[in-house]
């Protein structure tokens, strides 16, 4: 059939009926062909986007500026939210203005508000206004850069961003682009997949360059206080994993790691990857860097380094010797979206060969395939999943809108509020500093029974003034005490404290 209309087609939705849709040109009737007619009606086009966008950014700033007079925790149960929504979709567009009422009826009451002063649980959650900046236009531009063709800026961009923070860490030029040698960095979602990806790439390596290497032969090695991630890596990579008896200071020795290389060589095993923690997640504890380096360099074992945390603060001279050790390190990672002001995803993760990673993960099929292949990285060698957002623009943001000094006045700001904490545990006799206080983590307890501390940490976190997580180290229950926001003053620090104190007390139910 010819006409001089315009066809918009779209299949119903739980019906087996096609409705297609003329859009006269030149009439304000509508005609309608087959059983249905549906007009599409324009929604959030760029003028009312203008509009929208600028009442949500209002919104997000009024949230930053007013997060204090939230309760941290939420006071909510178990499918709470399912009574607050309709049970379907809306068949019809909805009103902008109703979606936004709607954050603060059906959102807000289950939000643990992490950037609140109050919030001293797990570790920071990097936050700042130009990462969000920066978050906008990666949503807006909305490239997949897998290869460097599929957008050269998204590759380019990460690969400067990582050489701008390797230097500022001070790391080994092997692992900078601009050397212009093997290695380089990139940017994973996480630092459990930066682990998996240097185990995947270890046991690869292993599997190719050492004769009758299996899978059932091959054991890696980490401490017992490092994150649960790695030994899921472990399981992941169908490899066996020791975790091995950390010293007194909680960390990872020479000599320990020695002794189970030796075990496991006499019985007829293959050690191929030592995962080291810088910082680990239960206290804060660093492994010897130095020690576990020249044991990997000399029996030819990958030596990753997990920094995920404490990584952050290496940026500052006074921190830099706890990464000390790296240049024996094969990869090296950490989290600028916990410590460094961006927000999530953003796991910085350097390598000094790149081959070894993109030889374990290369799968070219012809429509991924390019003509500038070979001369520039195809990031999706060097990642689990396939495709990966514009991270690093929230790197260029914040490195250029803050500078590396602004960074280090905000890491050293924190330690020193979590200095003043540790002095107001020592100031009370009934409480214990636990571990030594490294960096912007307080691990201490009430002197007593573990079930007194299990008690005081279930009052304090009921009240749902402050927000703590709690950890086990060796049959001891530990209280965690973190700063975390970047909003936190010393006012917080001493409320906190207040708020201990009076539920150690009885004072408060």
């Amino acid at each position: 059939m010819a006409c001089n209309q315009k066809e918009v087609s779209c299949a119903c939705q739980g019906s087996n009926i096609k409705t297609v849709a003329l859009l006269q040109l030149n009439s304000n009737k509508v005609k309608a062909l087959g059983t249905r007619l549906v007009l599409f009606e324009k929604k959030m086009e760029a003028a009312d986007f203008r509009k929208c966008g600028k009442e949500l950014v209002d919104l997000i700033a009024n949230y930053m500026e007013n997060i204090r007079q939230r309760p941290v925790l939420p006071d909510v149960q178990p499918g709470y939210m399912r009574e607050l929504l309709p049970k379907e979709a809306p068949e019809k567009p909805e009103r902008w203005e109703d979606v936004l009422k709607d954050i603060e009826r059906v959102v807000m009451p289950g939000m643990t508000h992490w950037n609140s002063p109050h919030f001293h649980a797990y570790f920071p959650t990097g936050n700042s206004y130009p990462a969000m900046c920066a978050d906008m236009l990666i949503s807006a531009l909305t490239c997949i850069g897998f290869t460097w063709k599929s957008s050269p800026a998204c590759t380019e961009m990460e690969m400067v961003m990582m050489d701008w923070l390797g230097k500022a860490l001070q790391l080994p030029e092997e692992f900078l682009f601009e050397s212009n040698g093997p290695g380089g960095g990139v940017i994973q979602g996480t630092a459990s997949e930066a682990t998996l990806v240097a185990l995947l790439a270890a046991r690869s390596r292993t599997l190719v360059l050492t004769k009758d290497a299996k899978l059932e032969n091959l054991v890696a090695y980490t401490s017992d206080q490092s994150h649960s991630s790695v030994e899921r890596a472990a399981l992941l990579g169908a490899v066996e994993i020791r975790l091995l008896p950390a010293d007194e200071q909680l960390s990872l020795r020479g000599d320990t790691l020695e002794k189970a290389i030796q075990e496991d060589i006499a019985k007829g095993k293959i050690p191929f990857i030592v995962v080291a923690t810088l910082g680990t997640t239960n206290t804060c504890a660093f492994d010897n860097l130095l020690e576990l380096g020249r044991i990997c360099k000399r029996e030819k074992i990958w030596l990753h380094v997990d920094a995920a945390y404490a990584g952050s603060s290496f940026i500052c001279p006074e921190f830099r010797p706890f990464l000390d050790g790296i240049e024996y390190a094969d990869s090296f990672n950490f989290n600028p979206h916990k410590w460094l002001l961006v927000n999530f995803d953003c796991s910085a993760m350097w390598v000094k060969n790149r081959m070894e990673i993109t030889e374990a993960f290369s799968v070219n099929p012809t429509y991924l395939k390019h003509d500038k292949e070979g001369q520039i990285p195809d990031y999706r060698h060097w990642q689990i999943p396939l495709g990966r957002r514009f991270r690093s623009l929230k790197l260029w943001f914040v490195l250029r809108m803050y500078g590396i000094e602004g960074l280090r006045k905000h890491i050293r700001a924190q330690v020193r509020l979590a200095k003043e904490f540790e002095k107001y545990v020592e100031s009370d006799d009934r409480f214990e500093i636990v571990t030594p206080v490294h960096l912007g983590l307080v691990c201490f307890r009430r002197k007593g029974p573990n079930s007194a501390n299990e008690r005081l940490m279930k009052r304090i976190n009921d009240r749902r003034k402050i927000h703590m997580t709690p950890t086990i180290v060796r049959d001891s229950f530990i209280l965690r005490f973190a700063v975390c926001s970047r909003y936190t003053t010393l006012e917080d620090i001493d409320f906190a404290w207040r708020e201990i104190q009076l539920v150690s007390s009885g004072m408060v139910p």
